[in-house]
């Protein structure tokens, strides 16, 4: 199995865990723009009122999968929250937050729940 294909398990595994866990997942892989500025999003959960921006980080080690989350790609993924939020207003008024969630094969997963934050 490539390490794409490992990848985009890893995100189907996650979703999962947050279906599990009683969230609707509003949007997955939501991109805008390109290149190193592009902003992106693994996918967007929702439950109750809390808009949830989640990345997931396939590693061999939990401790690899969370250092692996750069400043850079927080970066990106504020801005492909941002501009998710331009697009679809009905969120406005939601409360938000920044998820990780680690997998590491065999299975194993863990939540960072507001693993960063931001101010809009």
């Amino acid at each position: 199995m490539s390490n794409y294909s490992r990848g985009k398990t890893a995100e189907f595994v996650a979703r999962m865990y947050m279906r599990l866990h009683g969230y609707g997942i509003v949007a997955q892989n939501f991109t805008t723009g390109r290149g190193t500025t592009a902003g992106e999003v693994d996918f967007i959960a929702c439950r109750a009122h809390t808009l949830v921006f989640v990345e997931v980080k396939k590693r061999k080690t939990v401790a690899e999968a969370a250092y692996a989350i750069s400043k850079q790609q927080q970066q990106r993924i504020i801005r492909g929250a941002q501009s998710f939020l331009k697009q679809n207003p009905q969120y406005n008024d939601y409360d938000m937050r920044f998820d990780a969630i680690l997998v590491v094969f065999p299975w194993y997963i863990e939540h960072l729940k507001n693993a960063w934050g931001i101010n809009f």
